[in-house]
């Protein structure tokens, strides 16, 4: 019954807690805001936004200009004894004829490579029919789609850590609370052991033991605050910020416990919410509109239109040189050893590999779920039993401590009792900020 009371006081107190703590959300949005790995994401969003861009230009008209300049020398010769060929017969005719109709021609002797020839040109493109580019722009769409959910996967990951880096700091915090706490209960006992010492009660090393165990105690505190100090420096650094900025502590988060909801809640928000399933089907639609370019590409010709137009001649006089040639082109891939039909197969084994992959993180998301949330649950009832425990050793060392003044104890007895008493209080913070990182991860696994 009484178990009961205190997981109904819990839950009571726990309905101001689930709500997120305005101060760490506040240390969530500037780590989101800030983020060097988030920054990094925005930028390849950037770019994959702009791969669309490169995508849909292939539905304007490409127009360039390309001017070339050619210089020869030596090489091979077109050589054919065309006048030798001719001449004999023009001068016959020419005889004939008492005329100079027919002239005398040259025998061909020329450079194949052109000297001095120049080809100034402006080219046309336009794509009449090319499926290609739409299905391309899809892909591009879908590539974007992936981007935003790895975005999504990043920020989720990041407020997890931070809610994690922030707890562990507060625990450090009171840690270092129950050690001076103790620490001004020893100094109290070191001063009525120098009394007792000074009235002959006791005995020197009972005093020495107490300065002993107040030396040990002093180490203990050291320790603490470099934990402390590093448990800061690592929640600055996750919110990219100085490693030394003060980190604000929020009073009332302290003070409260979550409140837990039923299993299955959490179950079915992991199902909706994680982002895990966001990039396993960002995945399988690439594949899918990946799939359709393939197909498309494997049964239809790519059409277009296309014209050049310039000056072409040797030297550059542009005189009688002007030029113009349109074009209507088709280009379809009727054979290439079947690659395109492999291309096709390979990505629908893929889309498998990913439907398979989608319910596999299914089943692990339901086990992490369970897990996380019966973690919470033990968590819960150790608190309980630490809370207990505080109550029982704080009464022990009551008792030891009123009978060691009256003569009645040794100091071992003082010293056991009130070191049980700074352990069970250590173990009390321990379990408490341990529910709030269980509870961190149970809304991680859950999507929540």
């Amino acid at each position: 019954m009484k178990k009961l009371t205190i997981i109904l006081f819990l839950a009571l107190v726990g309905q101001n807690a689930t709500a997120q703590s305005n101060i760490l959300q506040a240390y969530i949005n500037q780590g989101l805001e800030s983020n060097l790995s988030l920054k990094q994401e925005n930028l390849e969003l950037q770019k994959a936004l702009k791969s669309i861009d490169i995508a849909k230009s292939n539905l304007f008209p490409k127009i360039s200009f390309s001017p070339t300049y050619s210089l020869a020398a030596g090489g091979r010769r077109l050589e054919f004894p065309i006048g030798d060929l001719l001449n004999p017969v023009y001068s016959t005719l020419n005889q004939l004829t008492k005329t100079n109709n027919f002239p005398q021609v040259e025998n061909v002797n020329q450079l194949l490579a052109p000297n001095n020839f120049h080809d100034t040109k402006f080219a046309i493109q336009y794509p009449i029919f090319n499926p290609d580019i739409k299905n391309n722009i899809a892909v591009q769409k879908e590539i974007l789609q992936s981007e935003y959910a790895k975005k999504r996967f990043l920020e989720y990951e990041l407020k997890h850590n931070i809610e994690h880096a922030y707890y562990q700091y507060l625990q450090s915090l009171e840690a270092i609370k129950i050690y001076e706490n103790s620490k001004s209960v020893l100094l109290e006992l070191n001063i009525l052991n120098k009394k007792l010492l000074d009235n002959h009660v006791i005995l020197k090393d009972v005093v020495l033991t107490s300065e002993y165990e107040q030396e040990k105690l002093e180490q203990q505190i050291v320790e603490a605050q470099k934990n402390s100090t590093l448990a800061k420096a690592y929640f600055n650094f996750l919110i990219n910020r100085s490693l030394e900025e003060p980190v604000e502590v929020d009073a009332i988060l302290i003070l409260s416990l979550p409140l837990l909801s039923d299993l299955p809640k959490y179950t079915q928000s992991a199902m909706e919410n994680r982002p895990e399933f966001d990039q396993i089907n960002s995945g399988k639609r690439i594949n899918q509109s990946l799939l359709n370019l393939q197909q498309k590409s494997a049964k239809l010709p790519q059409v277009f239109i296309g014209a050049n137009t310039g000056f072409q001649g040797f030297g550059y006089s542009f005189s009688n040189q002007a030029y113009l040639v349109a074009q209507l082109g088709l280009t379809w891939d009727l054979f290439h050893g079947y690659e395109k039909k492999h291309k096709i197969e390979q990505t629908k084994i893929s889309t498998e590999i990913l439907s398979l992959k989608h319910e596999e993180v299914k089943t692990q998301m339901q086990l992490q779920v369970l897990q996380k949330y019966k973690e919470l649950q033990v968590s819960i009832s150790n608190l309980t039993s630490a809370k207990g425990g505080i109550d029982k050793t704080q009464k022990i060392y009551d008792l030891v401590s009123s009978r060691y003044k009256n003569g009645n104890a040794i100091f071992m007895e003082v010293s056991k009792a009130q070191n049980d008493l700074m352990l069970a209080k250590l173990a009390e913070s321990l379990n408490k900020y341990d529910i709030w990182v269980k509870y961190a991860d149970l809304k991680k696994v859950s999507g929540l």
